[in-house]
């Protein structure tokens, strides 16, 4: 199995960013791939890229700054709106590793 790390990121650093990476790790997994999620929220986006290596990054709550990987937009997660949208982008990334 291929795998990818992806930042998970929302407000709190807890809840959203938590089923973001659940629901990414169960859909990737399905896809043919092995999902590594660390959860953090805004606050620690510049730690966590500075001590790791992802392949992009899943946000819930807005970003502010320009970063070195994919940053996408993952509120369809919490709305039900456009998912396949962002499992599409997510699957663009894994599929270029």
């Amino acid at each position: 199995m291929k795998k990818i790390n992806i930042l998970t990121v929302c407000g709190s650093g807890t809840f959203s960013s938590t089923m973001v990476a659940q629901k990414l790790t169960e859909v990737l997994r399905e896809k043919g791939f092995e999902a590594h999620c660390t959860e953090c929220n805004n606050g620690q986006i510049e730690t966590q890229l500075s001590t790791a290596k992802y392949d992009c990054m899943c946000f819930t709550s807005p970003c502010n700054g320009t970063y070195p990987i994919p940053c996408i937009n993952a509120i369809g997660f919490l709305t039900g709106i456009g998912e396949e949208e962002i499992i599409e982008k997510v699957l663009e990334v894994a599929r270029s590793l």
